[in-house]
Formats: structure tokens, C-alpha cells, sequence
């Protein structure tokens, strides 16, 4: 018999946190339990919010390493603090799951204060700032990664290494084959920069394309995410090398193609990795310079070292050695087979479901409906000097 509780996921306002919380509080809603959302005004935007989980847009401050950032971005996060205990008060969690992102501090803040079970998640190889700043006081920390940069040996016993949840429409490609190619057939190429595209990918692939033998190239079929103001050049730099290529600045069937993509070539956020290795596809990864921490470059490394994927450092992201380095595995007989069996090695297919296992292990008691603890007072959020230095490291 399943014992209905409730509890509060909190992401910030991006899909690469928002997607793994949605899969979660979908699994949970699946188990008979009540979820609701903590996010920001763009998290609320993000679409694939599951339809019976609640979503509330808390204040979510910023505090960058510009002190000026630091007195209105301290006041933002006590307010939101402030909200989460309300909210505590009345709809009773079980426990607090953190996905990372400024909106998700506040949050976690108010667990603490109410002395609510929180787990953070983190999706990337390098430990996010609010999520390092809130390890201490967690009561578990599940990652995506073996190895995980900027996570204290002092919290090793905190940890579990679970995966990062993918969509339902992803997971179920993992049960499917690799698309047949035959040695004169279509070789079906996706390429994507996360949610918004990326002009480096637009100003290179094509060129790099057009750069293989023609015996590859005459083979080719493309479709390309790209921004809204590329897409008419890379539309015509397709034309010009005369390669079929289907454009697009949004791809709400992006599961669906990455089922029929031989290849594809994208950044490396948490993410993507997740929905390569768990579809099993070979990939050509160029991480974004300007992430955080520079987490993208380490998101790659268990791909790489596992054969699955090749990684490109965006200022040696050139047409002619992405040509150099699709020849490499899409020409060697077998390369691309092997590549694709590599990269489903690396999933981790049971993410949500060991996620929400190690949710529900911690929690008070099962519910009693019209039984209400007396609520606690809000208080008031005095925060250390240390909270914007912390932060903005």
C-alpha cells in the first residue's frame, strides 16, 4: 500500500534543472504522492511541467561577485525564504529536493529553518554553487557522476550516484536499436546547442559538413537547431553545399529524431549527456566555454573515455577539424556501432526511479489530513558575510 505524502522540488529557471525535477515529480505523482514546484518566473515558462504538479514562483536573488549584486540579491533570497516556510506551513513536506539554480536556495533555506529532510541533485560533473553552499546542512546528495569536482570528502557519506532523470519519450529509446545504416544509405545527423541553440554550431557545421568525401557527404540528412537570427545564413550555407537540411529554432520532437540520428553534434550539458547515453548515440561535444565552473568540459570526460563521444574546445571548433573528426568514426566500419554501445554503456537508464527511492527514505510522517502542526514563526533571515562571498566564488 502506498502512503501518500507530499513534497516541494525546487529548480532554477533553466531545462537543464528543470527537466530532471519534472521527471522526478512525474515518477512521484506516479507513486500516489501530491508535488509541487518552487521555481522562478522563467523556470515557470519551461514547458513539460507535469499537469498535476502545482508550480510556485518564488523571489530568487543573484549574488555575483559584484558587490553591488549583494545587498538587493541577500534581500530577494530572505524574502523567498520567508515564502518557503509559508508554504511549508501549509502544504506539509516530506522532504525538499534542490535541483541547483538560484531559485532553488531559498528554498532549501526554508527547509532548514523548518527543520524539513532536504536532498540536493546535481546533474552536472562539477558541483553547482548553491548546491555546494547547501551541502553541509543536506541529508543526502545525489549525483549524475562518479566523479564529481568541487564536492567536500567530508560529505563522501552523503552521497549517491543515481544518474540525471530523462523524459519518459527519451527513456524508451533505450529499448530500441540502433538505426540500420547500410554503407550507401541516408546518414541521419541532429545537431543541437541546448535551448536555445548555439551560433558557433551555425557558423561551423555546415562548412564542416560540406568538407567530407563525397561518398559520406551525398549521404547526408540534417536536421539543426538554431537561433532565430541564423537561421536564415545557415539555411543558405546548406543550399550552397547542396546538403538536405531541415532548420528549425525549436524541436518539440527532439526525443523522436534523436531516435532516428546516427550522429549527433551538440553542446555537453547535463542534459544532453543524460539523453545520449541513455538513447545510446555517438556524439561530437562542444562544451560551452561560459558555463559555470567550466562543468561542461567535465560532463564529457566519461563519454570520451568510454569511446562513446569525441569533445572539441570551442576555439579549435573549426570546419575542417570537425570534418577531421566525423571521418574518424563515422568511416571506420563498425566505428559508429560501437560508439552508440559505448554510449548507452555510460546511461544510467534508473535515474528517476533511484531518485525518487532515495526521496521517499526520507520523510516524516505520512500525512493526516485536517491535522495541522501549530505553524512556526517565519523569523527573520539574518545572513553571515560569509553567505555573498560564499556564493559568488
Amino acid at each position: 500500500m502506498t502512503i501518500s505524502r507530499h513534497y516541494v522540488l525546487a529548480a532554477g529557471g533553466t531545462g537543464g534543472h528543470l527537466i530532471p525535477a519534472f521527471a522526478l515529480g512525474q515518477e512521484l505523482i506516479n507513486r500516489g504522492h501530491h508535488v509541487a514546484l518552487i521555481t522562478d518566473a522563467r523556470g515557470a515558462k519551461i514547458p513539460g511541467c507535469p499537469d498535476k504538479m502545482a508550480t510556485h514562483i518564488l523571489p530568487a536573488g543573484r549574488i555575483t561577485k559584484n558587490p553591488a549584486s549583494w545587498i538587493p540579491g541577500i534581500k530577494a533570497i530572505a524574502k523567498g525564504r520567508i515564502m518557503a516556510r509559508r508554504l511549508y506551513e501549509n502544504f506539509a513536506p516530506s522532504a525538499v529536493v534542490g535541483f541547483g539554480g538560484y531559485p532553488a536556495f531559498p528554498a532549501l533555506l526554508g527547509a532548514f529553518a523548518e527543520k524539513i529532510p532536504a536532498i540536493i541533485h546535481e546533474q552536472n560533473a562539477v558541483l553547482g554553487r548553491v548546491n555546494r553552499f547547501t551541502a553541509r546542512r543536506v541529508n543526502a546528495i545525489a549525483t549524475s557522476y562518479p566523479d564529481i569536482l568541487r564536492l567536500s570528502p567530508r560529505h563522501a557519506g552523503k552521497v549517491h550516484l543515481v544518474g540525471n532523470p530523462v523524459r519518459e519519450e527519451v527513456l524508451v529509446l533505450r529499448d530500441q536499436p540502433y538505426p540500420p545504416l547500410l554503407a550507401d544509405g541516408i546518414f541521419r545527423v541532429l545537431v543541437t546547442g541546448g535551448s536555445q541553440g548555439a551560433t558557433v554550431l551555425s557558423d561551423v557545421v555546415p562548412d564542416g559538413l560540406s568538407m567530407l568525401p563525397l561518398n559520406l557527404r551525398r549521404r547526408l540528412q540534417v536536421t539543426q537547431q538554431c537561433r532565430a537570427e541564423d537561421i536564415d545564413a545557415v539555411r543558405a550555407a546548406y543550399a550552397t553545399h547542396d546538403i538536405p537540411a531541415e532548420l528549425a529554432t525549436y524541436l518539440p520532437d527532439l526525443p523522436q529524431r534523436l531516435g532516428w540520428a546516427h550522429m549527433v553534434i551538440s553542446r555537453a550539458g547535463a542534459s544532453t549527456i543524460a539523453e545520449l547515453t541513455c538513447a545510446g548515440r555517438p556524439a561530437i561535444l562542444v562544451p560551452l566555454p561560459s558555463a559555470t565552473d567550466d562543468h561542461q568540459s567535465y560532463n564529457v570526460k566519461e563519454m570520451v573515455h568510454a569511446g562513446a563521444a569525441r569533445a572539441i574546445a570551442q576555439p579549435s571548433f573549426t570546419a575542417v577539424e570537425l570534418a577531421k573528426q566525423i571521418q574518424k568514426i563515422a568511416l571506420e566500419p563498425g566505428a559508429l556501432e560501437n560508439a552508440a554501445k559505448a554510449a548507452k554503456n555510460c546511461g544510467r537508464p534508473n535515474a528517476v526511479a533511484d531518485l525518487a527511492d532515495l526521496v521517499e527514505s526520507f520523510g516524516r510522517a505520512p500525512i493526516m489530513h485536517g491535522i495541522k502542526s501549530k505553524p512556526q514563526p517565519s523569523g527573520a533571515f539574518s545572513p553571515s558575510p560569509a553567505l555573498a562571498t560564499e556564493i559568488a566564488s
